[in-house]
């Protein structure tokens, strides 16, 4: 039987070990042992480190099976820790890089104050999380790494488990650059899409389009979801969007869609759904960054959003599990 303590030692141990993941990260030192085992001065020397510093990280992700010794003082990459890589499908580089920017970092260390006050000591500090990239280039550039590697597999899985068939247009609603909205078109040869969301991001959204041959199928519309969304699409999808908001704003958000589709539309909502259950769930620990970022954001389960839809004119149809803990919500207007 283990120790009453042994979890919260486990959870004190991984800032540890993320921090060790962060430093891999932030160094590439994945990218660096991509072709091959390399000795700490040699890998100190290629990614900028001080060796002995890098020695003891080192061991660290050696004993979380990241990395291996191969002979005295050299190491590889093991098959965990090619996923660390830059360059690869699915990598999560770019995740672990997200969670450790200084103003995550700062978000999380400072959950306690937020829990305190009831707002969120991060956006104290600095504001709403869009105008604290604005602010931050380099921060921002992390956090859309971050978003287009999150997108990607959600993508896949949004185009192959539900079906579009019957849809003439789909509208996507803050959808970023579009790495979902076009996945979803290569899918379905008939469908043509309407990428929605604030005129900063129109350009890069564009230009995505555009270099996935798609510009004359996808029509990219600036403007606010808190005053209007574009009118009459029958498919109208918002992908981890509502989580961001509290209920009165996600209310807001959702009535502007339901005035706007067609009499005929579907409603898809992309987001964790939490169990109701008291077991380990990503989306709970999603849930915590959620409160420790944003003043009001919320993951919910399927009574949750059932309840959030049936007060905006819908009513919930079904959840389609997708990976990572997701789920893609129907919705149907009434």
């Amino acid at each position: 039987m283990s120790h009453p303590t042994g979890p919260i030692w486990d959870a004190i141990g991984g800032i540890s070990r993320f921090a060790a993941l962060a430093t891999m990260a932030e160094l590439r030192c994945a990218d660096e042992l991509a072709a091959g085992p390399l000795s700490t001065e040699e890998l100190a020397a290629r990614c900028g480190a001080h060796a002995p510093s890098l020695r003891r990280v080192l061991r660290e992700l050696a004993s979380m099976g990241v990395v291996r010794p191969v002979g005295e003082d050299r190491f590889e990459l093991t098959e965990h820790g090619h996923t660390m890589r830059s360059d690869v499908p699915d990598s999560v580089r770019s995740a672990v890089r997200m969670i450790a920017e200084k103003g995550f970092w700062y978000a999380m260390g400072n959950l306690p104050t937020t829990v305190r006050q009831g707002r969120s000591a991060f956006a104290e500090k600095f504001g709403p999380l869009y105008r604290y990239l604005a602010d931050n280039p380099d921060s921002s550039r992390i956090f859309d790494d971050y978003m287009t590697a999150r997108a990607t597999p959600f993508a896949r899985a949004v185009a192959e488990r539900y079906d579009f068939s019957a849809a003439r247009t789909m509208v996507d609603v803050a959808g970023g650059k579009g790495h979902i909205l076009a996945e979803v078109l290569r899918a379905n040869p008939r469908l043509r899409g309407i990428l929605f969301d604030l005129e900063h991001v129109v350009p890069a959204a564009a230009e995505f389009m555009r270099s996935q041959g798609l510009e004359d199928r996808c029509e990219v519309v600036s403007g606010d979801f808190f005053r209007e969304v574009p009118q009459d699409g029958d498919v109208y999808l918002l992908a981890s969007i509502l989580h961001n908001w509290d209920d009165a704003d996600g209310i807001r958000i959702l009535r502007n869609v339901r005035s706007a589709m067609a009499r005929d539309g579907r409603l898809l909502v992309l987001e964790m759904v939490l169990p109701d259950e008291d077991v380990p769930h990503v989306g709970k620990d999603m849930d915590m960054r959620m409160l420790a970022i944003f003043d009001g954001g919320t993951e919910r389960t399927r009574a949750e959003y059932s309840v959030l839809l049936e007060k905006s004119g819908f009513t919930l149809a079904q959840v389609i599990p997708l990976t990572a803990g997701a789920g893609l919500i129907e919705a149907l207007p009434h």
